[in-house]
């Protein structure tokens, strides 16, 4: 890569890690959105912007072949973040000892930014491949609304490269689980707690009772999770609830252990505790786990090849946590996950990203899809 300047890479990470772009904030992501439209038009490459929802910013889908059916590589990055407004106005960029500072610096800002000189090196060496770029704005609320238009880009791309962020010790990501969070709300009968407890039916109870049913289907040596992020009900202690309502996020390894918690939800249904509270059960957030294909362990040894070619030791974690590469991974394309720049402490005050892990990152990206190009 020869357009790369770390200066002027971190004089646009601070103009956007100092503008608020939560994921309910339109106008904040729409900005973010505005800086790299402007960029990759000037590049000379194709820029369609568009709004899955009035509810959610604009998405980017930015391609150097817009005629093409096909996409030989596919890179994804969200411009949204987990931060309330007024959070870049509280908590400024800033940069010391050699890392950069402020809400989205490296979830995901940096690795916009990343994405951006990726397809400018390309572009400007005459690069053959077929590529898109997609960013989003509704990633960080498990991307409701861009779902659909990801998954679509990704039926048509043999490649995907996600430049979320690496990890502070370097690693790239190969796999994820999946993910998805019940809603359970519970309906019961007031009365008077002292007076008439047995013409009430508590949705407090009931709800109580679901929990620790659902906890027990906890299996990390499947790599099943469960947990009870928030519950509540009532009103006062001497009236029996008729109210109550909890939220379970779950995380899974594979789809039938998704499908097992919800048959222990449905089972739940059937046969309540008190047939006098009534249940509803929803479904949201769902990503399906990201798995590696044999197309990715032969795209993760071309990696470790390349990365071997420029003195870089290249090492692959899995993951709780969940990405866009979930969806595109899901579509049969083979993903490496984490090409960003490295950090820590992601949706914190504390979040921080390394710069001296930009550059030699994206080199190891660039060389990456040349040599990518050079088999297709």
């Amino acid at each position: 890569m020869t357009s790369f300047a770390l200066p002027e890479y971190v004089e646009a990470l601070e103009h956007l890690v100092n503008i608020d772009s939560g994921s309910k904030n339109k106008k904040g992501a729409d900005t973010i959105a505005d800086f790299f439209e402007e960029r990759y038009k000037k590049l000379g490459l194709s820029v369609k912007r568009f709004y899955p929802s009035e509810y959610a910013g604009s998405c980017l889908e930015i391609r150097n072949k817009p005629d093409s059916d096909g996409i030989d590589l596919l890179m994804s990055g969200h411009m949204d973040t987990v931060f309330p407004d007024g959070t870049a106005a509280r908590r400024r960029f800033k940069v010391e000892n050699g890392r950069a500072y402020g809400p989205g610096v490296l979830d995901m800002k940096a690795g916009l930014l990343s994405a951006y000189y990726l397809a400018a090196a390309l572009t400007e060496s005459g690069s053959n491949i077929s590529f898109c770029v997609a960013h989003n704005s509704d990633e960080e609320i498990s991307s409701i609304y861009s779902r659909d238009w990801i998954s679509g880009l990704a039926r048509h791309s043999r490649y995907g490269f996600i430049l979320e962020p690496g990890r502070k010790n370097g690693e790239f990501v190969h796999q994820r689980k999946g993910l998805a969070k019940f809603r359970l709300e519970f309906r019961g009968i007031a009365s008077h707690a002292g007076v008439a407890p047995e013409r009430g039916a508590s949705a407090v109870h009931e709800m109580s009772r679901w929990i620790t049913e659902l906890v027990a289907l906890n299996n990390y040596s499947a790599g099943t999770s469960l947990n009870a992020g928030t519950a509540a009900g009532g009103t006062v202690a001497n009236t029996v609830a008729a109210y109550a309502c909890c939220e379970i996020d779950t995380r899974f390894a594979v789809p039938e252990e998704l499908e097992k918690i919800k048959a222990a939800v449905q089972k739940l249904s059937e046969n309540r505790f008190d047939q006098r509270v009534e249940v509803a059960s929803s479904i949201s957030g769902y990503r399906p786990p990201m798995n590696p294909s044999k197309h990715t362990f032969e795209l993760m040894r071309l990696v470790e090849e390349v990365g071997g070619s420029l003195g870089m030791t290249v090492k692959w974690v899995s993951t709780g946590g969940g990405s866009d590469g979930n969806l595109i991974a899901a579509e049969g394309c083979a993903v490496i996950d984490a090409l960003g720049p490295c950090g820590d402490k992601s949706h914190s005050d504390d979040e921080y990203m390394i710069l001296d892990t930009v550059e030699p990152r994206l080199e190891l990206a660039f060389q990456a899809v040349k040599a990518l190009e050079a088999r297709l």
